[in-house]
């Protein structure tokens, strides 16, 4: 029988909630893809249900228990005594989130000596050393599309919070003025600017998508171009480079993977090039911006506004800059973790151990690493030996 170490985030400050502000989410059976939706051959869940915490445990308990597997679940990740480090001994499966990663460094990979399989519940496996998992053999997947509508959601969420300045406005609510002018004097229309994704997989052509009746002039780079049928479709136009784009952009929206090539791409030297008083979102990973740099270009005013819930490391310090930096609308790494995306992410991570125990092929798309090479997905976004 096999221990599974399961890292999820804190239960919420007040209990886990006994009731739902909605008594049902709507059902998806396919992504706009027509990638089916996970489909393990049962849930012990009610979608949407809060799952990605420690007390919801992702619905596994009694699948894996009744298989005589023991399951620890923990959100204490950090330190050579956190419980993680003191349960990945004998691991033979490590499963975590994006929002609250368990760093499965070449190290903790080579002291994990039973570790074979290692799950994201979501998408982004970026928090894993893919070359020590690759030398070692082990697996590792992800529930690829899982939360990406999620993601594209709350970037055209902030992108709208940005320009309308509404955070500052609802402030003035709470404070109980009626301050008019203080709230419009950085607020615009969207309407007629010029938006940019670096990346337009499925986060980022999901966004493009959103973003057209908007009325906006669309653009985007990626290193693999669109389909001609779907630029003319959208009416995006294509860039060769990030460092070509962003300069055209008022708003730039970052929905790539972390790599080498990518991190720290926006840095001062690239941030100069962009219109004064443009827009950055980032929902992909925080060490693709170079923190200090967006500090900087906040408070000279060469950026208006910083939006994004990924930070670098995750959860971010009390004192991360990113924090109390001016005009910003930075929030903890939820883009992907809705209840409804819980729902899907907690199934498929079922339904690749149900694939894992009974020895049978765990679908192509959801695979980053197997067999000692990329694989699936991380085969198209991650290159081996890059690190």
């Amino acid at each position: 029988m096999s221990k599974i170490v399961c890292v999820l985030y804190d239960d919420p400050v007040d209990g886990y909630p006994p009731a739902y502000a909605r008594d049902e989410i709507p059902t998806v059976e396919r992504y706009p893809d027509g990638q089916t939706t996970p489909s393990p051959k049962a849930i012990d869940f009610t979608p949407g249900e809060l799952l990605g915490c420690v007390s919801g445990e992702l619905g596994l308990r009694n699948f894996l228990e009744s298989q005589g597997n023991t399951l620890v679940v923990t959100s204490d990740k950090e330190g050579p005594d956190s419980v993680l480090d003191r349960e990945l001994e004998d691991a033979e499966v490590v499963i975590s989130q994006p929002f609250w990663p368990a760093y499965m460094t070449r190290e903790r990979i080579q002291r994990a000596k039973n570790l074979k399989l290692i799950i994201t519940a979501g998408i982004g496996s970026d928090h894993i050393d893919l070359d020590a998992a690759i030398e070692r053999g082990i697996t590792v997947a992800e529930i690829t599309y899982s939360n990406s509508i999620s993601v594209a959601e709350h970037v055209v969420m902030m992108i709208l919070s940005l320009v309308r300045n509404y955070l500052p406005s609802h402030q003035w609510v709470l404070d109980g003025g009626w301050n008019i002018a203080d709230c419009v004097k950085r607020s615009y229309d969207l309407e007629a600017m010029h938006v940019g994704t670096v990346a337009a997989g499925r986060i980022g052509s999901a966004v493009l998508r959103r973003l057209k009746p908007f009325g906006v002039h669309l653009h985007y780079t990626d290193k693999h171009r669109l389909p001609a049928e779907v630029e003319e479709e959208l009416g995006v136009t294509f860039h060769p480079t990030t460092q070509d784009m962003v300069p055209v952009c008022d708003v730039v929206t970052i929905n790539a993977p972390l790599h080498p090539e990518t991190e720290h791409l926006f840095n001062d030297e690239l941030i100069n090039t962009m219109k004064r008083g443009s827009y950055i979102v980032n929902t992909a990973r925080g060490k693709i911006c170079d923190r200090d740099a967006i500090v900087r270009a906040l408070e000279s005013g060469q950026l208006a506004g910083y939006a994004g819930d990924v930070w670098y490391p995750q959860p971010a310090p009390p004192d991360h800059p990113w924090r109390t930096m001016p005009h910003h609308g930075m929030t903890p790494h939820i883009s992907g973790s809705s209840l409804s995306a819980q729902a899907r992410y907690a199934a498929g991570t079922r339904e690749i151990l149900e694939c894992w125990f009974e020895e049978r092929p765990i679908r192509e798309e959801y695979l980053i690493v197997q067999g000692g090479a990329l694989a699936g997905a991380g085969a198209h976004s991650y290159t081996a030996g890059a690190r």
